[in-house]
């Protein structure tokens, strides 16, 4: 992690991994398909997302062949208790600000398996979530006081801080209803 406890690019592959091996076991080859679907259809193909191994978390001791031994044969993989534990540092970690295309695949990643943290954590995962955001918000509002030139620019930072206002919202009633 960073220093600020948000996850590097290795981490939100490691997120994925444990993710979806929390919710039912997986053959290794169909594990790692779906990883690179996910995360190539949210920040596109990504040198810095493809250096974890799957290897490496069973070396770990996060995740255990059920079946098989890995990669050659395809075994069946589950996730482990020490592996549930990492999932759970994991989805409690920071959303950095501004959201760039590595965060955006962090923040969607936490959504998509933060049902794996108590309730009254996910609470206290959204509201971390809506900060970071209204942190991107409150940048991309300044930058447009101080470029009032109409125009493409400024429509576009409009769009950006409509839909960020509505992103803080969801979460906001997210936070307040889970």
């Amino acid at each position: 992690m960073f220093r600020d406890n948000s996850l590097v690019p290795a981490e939100a592959i490691r997120l994925a991994a444990l993710g979806f091996l929390a919710e039912a076991p997986r053959r290794y080859g169909d594990l790692a398909a779906e990883i690179r679907h996910f995360t190539s259809h949210v920040v596109g193909p990504s040198l810095e997302l493809m250096g974890t191994s799957l290897e490496l978390l069973r070396y770990e001791g996060l995740i255990e062949a059920i079946d098989g031994q890995g990669t050659a044969d395809n075994a069946a993989l589950r996730l482990t208790e020490r592996g549930a534990a990492a999932l759970q540092g994991l989805l409690r970690a920071q959303l950095r600000a501004p959201l760039p295309e590595f965060n955006r695949l962090a923040l969607l990643l936490k959504l998509r398996f933060l049902h794996h943290l108590p309730a009254a954590e996910q609470r206290t995962q959204l509201t971390l979530m809506a900060e970071s955001i209204e942190s991107e918000h409150a940048r991309l509002q300044e930058l447009r006081r101080h470029h009032e030139a109409p125009g493409f620019f400024r429509d576009w930072l409009d769009q950006d801080i409509a839909l960020m206002a509505e992103r803080i919202a969801w979460l906001r009633r997210r936070d307040a209803g889970a």
